[in-house]
């Protein structure tokens, strides 16, 4: 059956000074960089030959996986795809919140239903709504057999809630950074169903 991996990408500086990250950026932190490094080792270790490697295009999402490829070639994969940026699985935009405080958002930071719509942001029906299609688009491409799809923690939250029915592992289980969410994915229903979440 096919299989997607989501990654979350690593710490960032905002992450570490509670700041609201959405579509704005902050670089990985050392640690951020060690975390994408031990999920990479962790996806070699599992023999993973990927068809595609794609990745939200914000700058802590590409750098996550830059350093996952590092990780994988440097365990002798020498026929990587290339790298994809999908604008599907970018973090929703928490409006006129981001770059400031967590704790100034109205709502739960992850979660907030779909409050921020009124201040301008993205409510959590229309992200779910759009990483679950940037999602089936990934593994819907002729020859896709095995796909990573690096994203955000509220984004990958909402993919894992869009399909919790369908789970074959506990799903109360802490999104870090650069977890790992493994999900079978059944072309012909159109399902995906979580196998696997690896905090590293």
């Amino acid at each position: 059956m096919p299989t997607l991996y989501v990654l979350r990408h690593g710490q960032t500086e905002f992450n570490l000074q509670h700041r609201v990250q959405g579509r704005c950026d902050s670089p990985l932190t050392p640690q951020g960089v060690e975390q994408a490094r031990a999920a990479g080792r962790w996806l070699a270790g599992q023999g993973i030959r990927f068809d595609r490697m794609c990745t939200s295009p914000l700058g802590r999402a590409v750098s996550t996986l830059e350093v996952v490829r590092q990780e994988l070639q440097r365990a002798g994969e020498k026929n990587l795809p290339p790298t994809e940026p999908i604008d599907g699985l970018m973090e929703r935009s928490y409006g006129p919140f981001e770059g400031g405080p967590t704790a100034d958002v109205p709502a739960d930071l992850w979660d907030p239903d779909e409050t921020l719509v009124s201040y301008g942001g993205e409510g959590s029906a229309a992200l779910r709504e759009r990483v679950v299609a940037a999602m089936a688009d990934i593994m819907g491409a002729p020859g896709v057999d095995v796909a990573l799809a690096v994203c955000h923690g509220s984004a990958t939250l909402q993919f894992k809630l869009a399909w919790e029915s369908y789970a074959r592992c506990s799903q109360d289980v802490r999104l870090g950074n650069c977890c790992v969410l493994v999900f079978d994915y059944d072309p012909a229903a159109g399902i995906f169903a979580c196998e696997q979440i690896v905090n590293q």
